[in-house]
């Protein structure tokens, strides 16, 4: 009753008692089954944990919609329910043990990789592009499919990394190998992809393989800290969400000593426009263990420490939340075939996630930045009229578009 205020939830109890609250302000509507009574006490105890594994097992649904129906009545009212007893108690618990759930060496970030990234190729070619970009696609206008926004992501990339013929580029966390294989292919550049996921760097050196440049593109297996060679360009995209706020200054000092003199780098990262934070539990420990989005000021901070100059800092908003939508709806397309590939519960728990990623753009505060740094004062452009004219001779080198991937 004290929470929600836009839109309406009505609430069905395991005895199949129902109740309405809110609809004092237009919004949201959506209906919530409780199904094992014992959901009760623990929602009061820890919502924002509870509430998706109770939907994750099965003793929470869904009538007349899907999770992210219910997550938009809770993005809408979140301020509402960040005063409630039990959130500022768990904000206030999380606040403290941040750095230690934060703390990445070596070994725990390869873990933490493992549990997210090994699950298994197949599950992410379900859902993604054809280009495998697990990153922010770039719609400027919101109307782009999936495979257009990851190509102007890209093409956007390479143009602010102003990418020029003989470069060494360091891809710091390269995924599937999508953007370094890019770059190769519109440059006549050499570039190095370290990755923690063994699925991701098998698939990778493949994918090199069968697009011709592997004499130019080189995976490894291996952390950024032990990457002891110089570079002309860094780039780094959806990677600093992996480091953990007690290791940001570690981070940037890297990027600056892996920069040969006259270098620049490109980092692109999930952020807030709020204070510094926390992450939140369910995405904690079920999807990102040792995860954490920086603030803006967080990260600037630890660039500043590195003597580095910030030559461009540009924000994405809502682009990130069109990325998960189209994420979450190619993964409904294919549930059933990754349910046969895992099970039931693995399929509530990854609808949870992206829907409450998908919300946290749509509704909340996150965004993405791309913050470019420069060894020297002069190592990019003195303003940003070069962009668009970067681009439009990139798209022209760029080779044709892979297939579009269907629902399996």
């Amino acid at each position: 009753k004290k929470v929600i205020k836009k839109g309406r939830l009505t609430l069905v109890d395991p005895k199949g008692v129902s109740r309405v609250f809110g609809g004092e302000e237009p919004g949201p509507e959506v209906t919530l089954v409780v199904r094992d009574p014992s959901v009760d006490w623990k929602l009061f105890l820890n919502p924002e944990l509870h509430a998706a594994e109770a939907y994750m097992d099965g003793h929470l649904d869904i009538e007349g919609g899907g999770v992210y129906d219910l997550l938009e009545v809770f993005f809408v009212n979140k301020r509402g329910f960040d005063k409630s007893p039990s959130q500022i108690f768990w904000n206030g618990v999380s606040r403290k043990l941040r750095r230690m759930r934060q703390h990445n060496p070596i070994a725990r970030s390869s873990a933490n990789v493992k549990h997210h990234y090994d699950v298994g190729n197949d599950l992410y070619g379900l859902f993604l592009d054809a280009d495998l970009q697990y990153s922010c696609g770039y719609f400027p206008t919101g109307e782009e499919t999936l495979e257009e926004a990851q190509l102007l992501k890209k093409r956007h990339l390479a143009a602010k990394l102003c990418v020029e013929d003989g470069q060494r580029i360091l891809d710091i966390g390269c995924g599937w190998g999508g953007l370094a294989i890019y770059l190769a292919s519109i440059a006549d550049v050499r570039v190095t992809g370290v990755t923690l996921s063994e699925e991701q760097l098998k698939l990778a050196r493949k994918r090199a393989e069968a697009a011709g440049v592997a004499d130019r593109v080189e995976f490894r297996l291996q952390d950024y800290r032990h990457v002891t060679e110089t570079f002309d360009r860094v780039i780094s995209v959806g990677m600093l969400e992996h480091v953990g706020v007690g290791h940001l200054n570690e981070y940037f000092l890297n990027v600056r000593d892996r920069l040969a003199p006259g270098g620049l780098s490109l980092i692109h990262s999930i952020s807030t426009k709020s204070p510094p934070g926390v992450t939140g539990p369910f995405l904690r420990k079920y999807i990102f263990p040792g995860g954490y989005s920086p603030s803006m000021s967080e990260a600037t901070a630890a660039v500043e420490r590195t003597g580095l100059w910030v030559t461009d800092v540009e924000t994405w908003r809502v682009h990130y939340g069109h990325t998960l939508r189209a994420w979450r709806e190619r993964f409904t397309e294919n549930r059933e075939a990754v349910r046969k590939m895992y099970d039931e519960r693995f399929c509530r728990m990854w609808e949870f996630y992206l829907a409450a990623c998908e919300g946290a753009f749509f509704h909340g505060n996150s965004m993405v930045f791309q913050m470019q740094l420069g060894r020297d004062r002069d190592s990019a452009p003195l303003h940003r009229d070069y962009i668009p004219a970067a681009e439009a001779g990139i798209a022209a080198r760029e080779p044709a578009a892979p297939p579009v991937r269907r629902a399996a």
